[in-house]
């Protein structure tokens, strides 16, 4: 009798099967040809002719066929992998719908835990592979798996061959459910190399001495762009034009090496959106994926095309040219379930660019770094470290990819890169907030960054009124925009216009004031701010005044041990902006940090095991998080996010309502949360049945300003929040 993988419905209402063998073999072929990308093609094959062998018994077929109860179709096929001695392929396959498990220990573990080893403990009905066979699929005769000694290695290595297998198991699985959905179409890389080329011809005869070295860097990178596989380095000072030049060099050498895609990584969610859109304007919209928490794709009947293709690309990033967060890139590589790994493969053979390297959080570098040598030396990408102030990697790359040299790409003389200075440093000492403001008061046009929101509300409540401007993450982001907009047109227009802002400020957006006060904070934060002076060079250095001040309350602890490694890099050095100054910085913050470069234990994790479990994939998955899950959220009925929230109170729950709604929200950290409950100003998952328990509607609009937005003391007290 046959054996069917799945059953759908036609547009007559005839029923349409598919059989096990047809569903392994093209689970099969696409698993092949996606692991290829990096000599695994025999555990592909292997793993997607095994991975449903459970379908072929009486009991799936019953619940299949009839609806019977829920039945273990993954365990058959992760035994049969096992018995040929390839334990990588017999975890994905176990794991390919619930997720990757916990590896345990075989001697300890019961049939009953929910660890691989548990799992092999248990009994499957008998028969599958005599029945498999009548179906005629034939299962591939190979040898032994060969250990890889480094556990660490290893768990890449099954994440990535994971990938494979639930992204071959979807596709083979949609083609029969539903049929071409619309996937792929997009233009070759030799195509968008081409449109780059195009769009950069205008820029190759430069008058001005800044605009020849940035031409300079540009070209650079296009003819290093054959340079042979590997990990590199950019370092351009800012506005030297290193987004377009790193993506020079990436597609010059995709093409090149025969590369899939070019992956471009950023630090926050807040500058992802202009560097999509650079390379939307360059390289054509339907080629640029933008993928991130704040991207939901949510497909309606009415959806156009391109909304389906981009929908689609968004679970296996099969796009050319994708553009997402370090929190997206990273958590997906140490990820277990299926959703999160599907794309991985994708990342294999491509050039991977990391914007802003130095924003890698301190306390999780080393996984990250690990992560990224794996990649260059597993995977066959290529890195491109892309900053305008190279951190210290070095030697953490070189201890987990220690056969690959780091390459910088432009290499710059000392005249060049001081030739794109445009500010002059001053450092002063503690500044009292009124003194503060009273300078910032006898500016015209001036940027004021600080360390906490509550700095900012308490500085910016000493400034006039008029042309006056606060921006922090206390305000929702339809706000801050709204807010931004008008500063631009201020600044543009020469009219007054005073800003004190949170660091939020610092990255990607594009304002240039003649004056900025930077509070005393980590030395890449303070260049960061001091890309916001003289942006465009229009004024002398000597005129765009940079001042650097401490306050005299502590500043919050998230702070203290980056303002500890600044002023080290500055105890012998004066000149802020030199090159050996940033190298000095990293090298006492990494110094001061100690052992804390791996917070979540997860190299320990891999290495040594956890209480006797090895390879733990989903305890890691669990507890590794980029940024720490330590604050809330509040929709704000400000604007037009009342009447999203009067929808999200009718019972409305979709991701699209959810991603409109993101512009009304505000995080906070817990116990201003807790405050805010106890003075009545919240609505939560008890009034409000789809909020979920770690959000809420702010019920009180007394508590948000139009000009500093949420409170940080309701009435039930005063704290201390950053």
């Amino acid at each position: 009798m046959p054996y069917y993988a799945h059953i759908r419905q036609d547009e007559n209402g005839e029923t349409i099967y598919q059989t096990v063998a047809e569903h392994l073999t093209g689970t099969a072929a696409l698993c092949r040809e996606f692991a290829a990308d990096f000599g695994a093609e025999a555990d592909g094959d292997l793993m997607g002719l095994a991975h449903d062998l459970g379908k072929c018994t009486d009991a799936f077929q019953k619940r299949l066929l009839e609806g019977g109860p829920v039945v273990d179709h993954t365990t058959a096929g992760m035994l049969t992998c096992i018995r040929m001695k390839r334990p990588s392929a017999a975890a994905c396959v176990a794991g390919h719908h619930g997720g990757l498990l916990d590896v345990g220990n075989l001697r300890t573990d019961r049939a009953d835990e929910a660890t691989l080893s548990g799992r092999f403990k248990k009994g499957v009905e008998g028969h599958y592979l005599e029945r498999c066979g009548e179906s005629g699929v034939t299962l591939p005769t190979l040898p032994p798996e060969t250990p890889e000694r480094d556990p660490l290695k290893a768990s890449f290595r099954t994440r990535m061959l994971y990938s494979c297998l639930v992204d071959a198991d979807f596709l083979d699985t949609e083609r029969f459910m539903d049929g071409e959905r619309g996937r792929g179409g997009y233009d070759d890389l030799p195509t968008l190399l081409r449109r780059l080329k195009e769009y950069i011809a205008p820029w190759q005869n430069p008058k001005t001495a800044l605009n020849k070295l940035r031409c300079k860097i540009l070209n650079s990178c296009l003819d290093t762009g054959s340079k042979p596989k590997g990990i590199y380095t950019l370092t351009v000072p800012t506005g030297g034009g290193k987004t377009v030049a790193s993506l020079a060099f990436a597609l010059r050498h995709a093409v090149a090496h025969g590369m899939r895609r070019v992956i471009y990584v950023v630090p926050y969610t807040s500058i992802i959106e202009q560097n999509a859109e650079v390379f939307r304007e360059i390289l054509g919209d339907g080629n640029v994926l933008e993928h991130h928490s704040g991207v939901q794709f949510e497909l309606s009947d009415g959806a156009s095309p391109e909304e389906v293709r981009r929908a689609l690309a968004a679970e296996n990033w099969d796009m050319p040219v994708i553009v997402t967060t370090a929190v997206q890139f990273f958590e997906s590589l140490y990820a277990n379930r299926s959703s999160k790994c599907r794309k991985l493969h994708n990342i294999a053979n491509s050039v991977i660019i990391f914007d802003e390297a130095q924003m890698l959080p301190l306390c999780h570098l080393r996984p990250c770094v690990a992560a990224m040598a794996s990649l260059a030396e597993q995977f066959r990408s290529t890195l491109v470290l892309c900053t305008a102030t190279q951190p210290s990697l070095g030697d953490l790359l070189h201890t987990y990819a220690p056969s690959y040299p780091i390459t910088e790409l432009c290499p710059q003389t000392a005249e060049e890169y001081d030739s794109f200075r445009r500010v002059t440093f001053r450092q002063e000492g503690i500044l009292e907030d009124d003194a503060l403001a009273e300078r910032l008061s006898e500016h015209r046009q001036v940027l004021c960054i600080v360390n906490s929101r509550k700095a900012a509300q308490s500085i910016f409540a000493r400034l006039p009124q008029e042309a006056s401007f606060h921006l922090s993450t206390l305000m929702v982001p339809a706000q801050r925009q709204t807010l931004l907009d008008e500063i631009r047109r201020r600044l543009k227009a020469g009219e007054p216009c005073r800003v004190v802002s949170t660091s939020l400020i610092e990255a990607g957006v594009d304002v240039d004031f003649p004056a900025v006060y930077r509070e005393l904070a980590g030395l890449d934060s303070v260049l960061q701010a001091a890309g916001r002076c003289n942006r465009e060079g229009k004024r002398a250095p000597e005129e765009s005044i940079v001042t650097v001040f401490e306050r005299a309350e502590l500043p919050p602890m998230l702070f203290r041990t980056a303002i500890g490694a600044t002023r080290e890099a500055l105890m012998n050095i004066c000149d802020i902006g030199a090159r050996e100054t940033m190298q000095n910085y990293f090298d006492a913050l990494r110094s001061l940090s100690g052992e804390t470069l791996d917070k979540s234990g997860v190299i320990k994790a891999f290495e040594k095991g956890i209480n006797g479990c090895e390879l733990p994939f989903r305890t890691v998955a669990e507890n590794f998080h980029l940024i720490d899950q330590n604050t809330r959220t509040v929709y704000a009925p400000f604007g037009g996010g009342a009447a999203l929230i009067e929808r999200l109170k009718a019972g409305e729950c979709s991701k699209k309502l959810y991603r409109k709604l993101g512009r009304y929200a505000v995080s906070v950290y817990e116990p201003h949360f807790q405050k805010l409950y106890a003075a009545g100003a919240l609505l939560t998952a008890r009034e409000v049945p789809v909020l979920d328990e770690d959000s809420a509607i702010l019920n009180d609009m007394s508590l948000y300003s139009e000009m500093t937005g949420l409170t940080l003391e309701p009435e039930t007290g005063k704290a201390e929040f950053i």
